[in-house]
């Protein structure tokens, strides 16, 4: 007497994933831009990304192109109908480094690493009838 389990065919969208590891950027840095390019379409958001004055939008840029290439030959999607459904990082390791200070003191120097994740899926045209039921 439980709920109905749905068909995973029916419930299942196209989504093709692809991901940078240690990209040599903070979180803090990447977030601003990921958002910005969130529900784009792909060729849209590589062109924004292209002019940014951002050093780490190469990064992102280098991750969508493998992600269109996954879908492409892995996947056979038409990359004209690819949008970026996901866009998000997270934190990796931070190298500690140390700048030495006067009367032998030091002060510490973080360089963060991120995780950068692109999910792109394909945009399918729906037919909408109004009103008839034919």
């Amino acid at each position: 007497m439980g709920k109905k389990k749905r068909n995973n065919k029916e419930t299942k969208e196209k989504t093709v994933k692809s991901v940078n590891k240690n990209v040599r950027s903070s979180v803090r840095k990447l977030n601003p831009i990921l958002k910005a390019i969130v529900g784009k379409k792909v060729d849209t958001a590589i062109r924004d990304l292209t002019f940014s004055e951002k050093r780490i939008s190469k990064d992102i840029k280098k991750t969508i192109s493998s992600a269109v290439a996954n879908a492409e030959n892995n996947y056979q999607y038409d990359i004209d109908n690819l949008i970026i459904k996901e866009a998000y990082c997270g934190k990796q390791v931070v190298m500690k480094r140390f700048r030495a200070r006067a009367k032998g003191r030091a002060a510490s120097i973080m360089k963060p690493y991120s995780n950068l994740t692109i999910i792109l899926t394909e945009k399918i045209k729906q037919t909408e009838s109004h009103g008839s039921k034919s």
